[in-house]
């Protein structure tokens, strides 16, 4: 359970980095995640391959891994639209409302009861959002993009909660990403209509942090993040998540001096989120001191 933990927390931190990956790269959104996901796709198939380690699934298999993967890259497009249209720290921010969504989508998909502690830490959260919202109407539209990337990020981890009692944590993943680029295919041309780009081939700058994003906060992140799901329940996780705002502000505090533009509201309402994770973290902590006791 502690190399889970630390596997999840590294993977947590390489998942802040990525925004501020997000801020540096200047394509669209939507062509961010697209390259961001052929790089990683073809570098994680290669190392598979040349380890005989690919393996061949059936049709139905393959689709039902893919259709995570569509969710994942719905998660990362709105996210990065979130930088795009807000900053880094307000899409850091909104993406903490994931442990709220997991309080109600994971009693649903794995038919149980509803936690009403799940609910209400999830809730502190979202007093968290909303009082970053009221007071700083002007991030409205990434605001938004940044609620629809919780509600992807919050369905992921269960969904791969699922999947890894059959399938290793590799497999998992090239099947996921490559689905999700087969499906921003897809998609891309009809995004783009709605949000077009300022230009369609990365920068050389956007080429190096590109690679950055896919071989270290990609590939590395998601293979952390499966292999501590083996001993970590989905809520936990996504809640642990929750760090990665943290982690994501103070990084663009450094690199972009945002906290130049934010009063005191925006810290009540990260306060409520860390309000949150330490609460899990200390009901956690006592719960696994209980059993141990017995």
């Amino acid at each position: 359970m502690k190399k889970a933990f630390v596997q999840l927390h590294i993977a947590v931190f390489l998942a802040g980095f990525t925004a501020i990956l997000g801020k540096l790269i200047g394509l669209n959104e939507a062509l961010l995640v697209w390259y961001r996901l052929l790089i990683t796709v073809l570098t994680l198939g290669l190392i598979l391959f040349f380890r005989k380690q690919l393996q061949r699934l059936s049709l139905k298999d393959a689709l039902k891994i893919g259709g995570v993967g569509l969710v994942v890259a719905l998660h990362w497009v709105t996210f990065y639209g979130s930088i795009k249209y807000a900053n880094v720290s307000v899409a850091l921010v909104c993406l903490s409302g994931t442990g709220f969504f997991t309080a109600f989508f994971e009693p649903l998909i794995f038919k149980r009861k509803i936690n009403i502690r799940e609910v209400l830490l999830g809730m502190l959260a979202i007093a968290g959002i909303y009082i970053i919202f009221d007071f700083y109407p002007q991030f409205k539209v990434g605001i938004i993009f940044g609620i629809v990337s919780a509600v992807g990020s919050s369905l992921f981890p269960i969904f791969n909660k699922k999947l890894l009692a059959r399938f290793n944590p590799a497999t998992l993943t090239l099947y996921e990403l490559g689905g999700g680029f087969l499906f921003l295919c897809l998609f891309v041309p009809f995004y783009l209509m709605q949000f077009p780009a300022a230009y369609y081939l990365p920068t050389t700058s956007d080429w190096l942090w590109l690679l950055v994003l896919a071989w270290l906060c990609t590939v590395l992140c998601f293979d952390l993040q499966l292999n501590a799901l083996k001993k970590i329940s989905p809520f936990t996780a996504n809640l642990t998540y929750n760090l990665e705002p943290v982690y994501g502000i103070i990084l663009a505090f450094i690199f972009f001096h945002e906290n130049k533009s934010f009063t005191g509201h925006f810290y009540i309402g990260v306060g409520l989120i860390l309000l949150a994770v330490i609460l899990q973290m200390g009901g956690l902590w006592y719960t696994s001191r209980r059993i141990v006791a017995q």
